[in-house]
C-alpha cells in the first residue's frame, strides 16, 4: 500500500482538479474503478460513499473553490504552534502547553495576519438576502 500512495494522491488530486462538479463525479468513476482494479476496495468504497461531501464546494462561485476545498491558513496556524512546541520540547503540565499555544493564537489575532480577509462573503450576503425576499 504505501507504495502505491504518490499514485493514489495524485489520483485523488484529479478528482478536485476537474472544472464542474460533473467532470468530477465522471473521475471520481474512473479513480474508484481503478482502485478496485489496485485491490484498494476500502478506498474505493471511501471515495464513493463521500464523494457528495467532498465536492460540496461546487456549489459556491468557482472564485472561492479552491479557498474551500483547502485549509491552509488552518495548516499554517498549525505549523507555526508545533514550531514553538518542539522549541520547549517537554511540558511541566498540559496547562502550560496551553498556556503557550492560547498565547500564540492571541498573538496572531491581535495581528495583520489575523485581520486579513480569506475570501469575499459578498456572494453568500446576497443569496442570504434573497432567500430571506423568497421567503
Amino acid at each position: 500500500m504505501k507504495l502505491k500512495m504518490p499514485q493514489v494522491s495524485a489520483m485523488l488530486k484529479a478528482i478536485h482538479a476537474q472544472e464542474s462538479r460533473e467532470a468530477a463525479q465522471d473521475k471520481a468513476k474512473k479513480v474508484v474503478e481503478e482502485f478496485r482494479a489496485m485491490w484498494l476496495q476500502k478506498a474505493a468504497d471511501l471515495v464513493e460513499r463521500c464523494l457528495d461531501e467532498t465536492l460540496g464546494y461546487y456549489s459556491y462561485p468557482q472564485t472561492h473553490w479552491l479557498k474551500i476545498r483547502t485549509n491552509n491558513p488552518l495548516e499554517r496556524i498549525m505549523r507555526e504552534e508545533r514550531r514553538r512546541t518542539r522549541v520547549v520540547g517537554a511540558f511541566p503540565d498540559g496547562e502550560s502547553a496551553v498556556m503557550l499555544v492560547g498565547a500564540r493564537l492571541r498573538h496572531i489575532a491581535s495581528t495583520k495576519w489575523g485581520t486579513r480577509k480569506y475570501m469575499s462573503m459578498d456572494w453568500l450576503r446576497q443569496q442570504d438576502m434573497e432567500a430571506q425576499q423568497s421567503a
